[in-house]
């Protein structure tokens, strides 16, 4: 049915804005860059949804609970404009309306600083968001870089968590900027602030499991991957002491149902399942 052994609904940890109009935008300031393997594996585009409606029926056939929709900032590492320019408002249209099934996460542009700074206080404080998403790849410098550390000292100064896309990039952008290790370096400055290395990191899952290992403020995405791709140490990971209570599900627009559906098949105890599906994001983003 899509859902643990237990019967509880899930939680998606990355989507994105899905109405037409947005993916419209989207897809025009992409012109001319490549365009991302998985988005031509689901039939040349991220899904849209013709009204939120529709997006929440596809949630509840698959027993999805929540979705937590991104305000997602990229740059065009090539052309040098913004790839992905996500407003406060195309995300409020979702928590506001639906404030039990969306929950927001602001997003940042390291260009724009204090005024990212800004108005991220004003997603948390004011429309309830419940942390950051970050994609660094197109800005050309890595997690670590000293334009972040304002970011993470705000998330600490919120107590909300950031994610961050780790691993490669599919879009035409440098993965480097993303390796998971830079989680080490941050977790080294900021103890206390909680992060989401989302995506699994690959093809450096191994250092991923490595900063979760050493660091407790340290979760681990599996977003973004049909399960049945996971590596076997990835889901050794999921089920194992230190993996039991910091690896969360998500989706980045790959459909719901065959996603858990073959979560049902990872060979996990229902309790590390649940964890994964819902409990660990609970816990995490305060839910």
């Amino acid at each position: 049915m899509g859902v643990n052994g237990n019967g509880n609904k899930a939680i998606d940890i990355m989507y994105y804005v899905a109405t037409p109009e947005f993916i419209q935008k989207w897809t025009e300031a992409k012109k001319g860059e490549l365009i991302c393997r998985m988005e031509r594996a689901l039939g040349g585009s991220l899904p849209s949804f013709p009204t939120m409606e529709d997006m929440l029926q596809k949630m509840d056939e698959a027993n999805v609970e929540k979705v937590f929709i991104t305000q997602t900032k990229m740059w065009s590492y090539r052309n040098h404009w913004m790839y992905m320019d996500t407003q406060l408002e195309e995300v409020t249209q979702y928590t506001t309306k639906y404030p039990d099934r969306f929950v927001g996460l602001a997003g940042y542009n390291p260009f724009r600083i204090p005024e990212s700074l800004r108005e991220i206080e004003i997603a948390v404080k004011q429309h309830r968001f419940r942390g950051v998403y970050i994609h660094i790849y197109g800005f050309d410098i890595p997690l670590s870089d000293r334009k972040m550390y304002p970011l993470y000292a705000k998330c600490c100064e919120l107590d909300i968590p950031v994610s961050m896309q780790v691993g490669h990039v599919l879009e035409g952008m440098p993965s480097e900027h993303g390796r998971p290790m830079y989680l080490d370096q941050i977790a080294s400055d900021f103890p206390d602030l909680k992060m989401v290395g989302a995506h699994t990191g690959w093809p450096w899952a191994d250092e991923l499991i490595s900063a979760c290992y050493k660091w407790e403020n340290i979760y681990f995405g599996i977003d973004a991957w049909y399960p049945k791709y996971l590596s076997p140490a990835v889901v050794q990971f999921i089920g194992s002491r230190l993996g039991y209570e910091r690896c969360l599900w998500g989706t980045n627009g790959l459909p719901w149902k065959p996603s858990l559906d073959q979560v049902e098949q990872l060979p996990l105890k229902p309790e590390a399942k649940r964890n994964l599906l819902s409990e660990n994001a609970r816990r995490l983003f305060k839910l």
